[in-house]
């Protein structure tokens, strides 16, 4: 009875985990086919795109696409440790690996999207972007990209009041750039070389903090920010402002500080560069598109943020389904206890 007893639970052992086995590759299959259809979807739509574009004369400048190796290469789903993390960031979190969360590309690649469609309409209805980070590993890479699209940033230091008070602001710029024009004519206006140095080193300081918005003459109709916790006070005079904000939101950050939160890495160099390089390519499409006359023509990239959306709205019910399966087996497992502890 013993041997027939051991042989009864070694099979019904067996079972339990098969099935356990069966589940949790059904849900690895289902992960691999949701990325690998929105992927087949931006790259269809892209290359439908690219066609239209190709019959057309007057070629216009497409919305920039990625794909989810670009995401991967860059490093972008890589989080903050565990203890460094805000719960308001929970949705956007896939898991946790060596103590360190990992952020789950499917959200973050519709969500990317919807700020390049953002920041592309507002370009394009001639408004201007800033970007704001002060961190050393982005300075440089902010730079490049404003300076490349023709826009304007800060990447130095976030003075308090830059643009709740750009009255004070624009008058130090507008000392800024009295004092580059006297030391230019240091000798006719007879300038000793002790005052030229003392106003060279103010203009250097001066420089640093206003250097990327001396052209921005007002306050803008967009931000970029790469680091939401280190950037908080331009964040809250940007939403005080109620100027729209696209930003990199890591697991330490609060996304619903932002307008268009786009959950990803914001300390590594490779994934900045990829954003950067992403907005740019947007800011670049709205312009040509405002400078080609194209403002009343229906926007190309419409297509491809209704095709996200829509597979938003599918990833969102089937969660939805996973959910209510688990709640519902779990009610029936609790009655059936119940109904044990009755008898």
């Amino acid at each position: 009875m013993e041997v027939v007893a051991y042989n009864l639970f070694l099979y019904f052992y067996l079972i339990f985990f098969n099935e356990l086995a069966i589940i949790g590759a059904r849900t690895l299959c289902e992960e691999h086919s949701r990325s690998a259809k929105f992927v087949s979807k931006l790259h269809s739509l892209g290359s439908a795109d690219g066609e239209d574009n190709n019959t057309k004369k007057d070629k216009i400048m497409a919305l920039p696409t990625f794909t989810m190796k670009q995401l991967m290469e860059a490093g972008v789903h890589f989080g903050h440790h565990t203890r460094r993390w805000n719960p308001l960031m929970t949705p956007y979190v896939y898991g946790v690996k060596d103590k360190i969360h990992i952020i789950n590309l499917n959200k973050t690649a519709p969500l990317l999207h919807r700020s390049l469609v953002a920041l592309e309409a507002i370009a394009a209805a001639g408004g201007k972007v800033l970007f704001v980070a002060t961190k050393h590993q982005a300075k440089d890479i902010v730079k490049d990209a404003a300076e490349r699209c023709g826009q304007y940033y800060v990447n130095n230091r976030w003075l308090g009041g830059m643009l709740t008070n750009w009255t004070t602001v624009s008058q130090s710029i507008r000392r800024l750039k009295k004092m580059e024009a006297d030391i230019a004519n240091a000798e006719k206006l007879g300038l000793t070389k002790k005052e030229v140095g003392v106003m060279t080193k103010e203009v250097e300081k001066l420089r640093g903090i206003f250097g990327g918005i001396m052209e921005m003459h007002g306050t803008p109709q967009a931000m970029v920010v790469i680091d939401v916790p280190r950037e908080m006070n331009a964040v809250r005079e940007a939403k005080n402002l109620d100027i729209p904000t696209i930003a990199i939101c890591d697991t330490n950050a609060n996304p619903e500080m932002v307008d268009y939160p786009v959950p990803g890495n914001d300390d590594a160099a490779r994934a900045t560069q990829l954003y950067c390089d992403l907005f740019v390519d947007a800011i670049l499409s709205g312009i040509e598109k405002r400078l080609g006359g194209a403002a009343g023509k229906k926007v190309e990239s419409e297509r491809m943020a209704d095709a996200a959306d829509e597979l938003e709205d599918e990833i969102k019910e089937k969660e939805a389904k996973i959910k209510s399966k688990t709640t519902a087996a779990r009610a029936e497992r609790r009655g059936k206890l119940a109904e044990k502890a009755d008898k």
